[in-house]
């Protein structure tokens, strides 16, 4: 369970990445790519944060990653001068994506298709088998 002081860093953090990730991105000429900083989980003792980033369009992806990683420490720079004013120590940047809005549209296309296992009995041998 995430204490108070930890949320409020967690949300002062994510609004800061965001800003950091916009000009990165304008930067490095990812004009149609946008990256959202989804989620911000903080350690109890402030040293490390857990950095959720989704990824838009989903084929970017592991450019993005690898950029981000490749100017981790730029990124951990820039956010220090951010928050130089409400933290002591800048915790360590785990970056992790989330895939939460893949998993979202995949359930959405298996809610659109048309084929219906209750109407087309043979359909149920495809279903998979735990």
């Amino acid at each position: 369970m995430e204490t108070t002081r930890q949320k409020k860093i967690g949300v002062t953090i994510q609004k800061d990445l965001t800003v950091i990730f916009q000009n990165l991105l304008k930067n490095n000429s990812f004009h149609s790519t946008i990256v959202s900083v989804t989620k911000v989980r903080v350690s109890p003792d402030l040293s490390s944060a857990k950095i959720y980033l989704s990824v838009f369009p989903f084929k970017n992806l592991q450019n993005v990653f690898d950029l981000v990683l490749d100017k981790k420490n730029e990124i951990r720079n820039a956010l220090a001068l951010l928050v130089k004013n409400q933290v002591r120590r800048i915790p360590e940047l785990f970056f992790y994506n989330d895939d939460s809005l893949e998993h979202i549209d995949s359930v959405d296309l298996a809610l659109k298709k048309t084929e219906d296992p209750i109407k087309d009995r043979s359909l149920l041998g495809k279903r998979k088998k735990l």
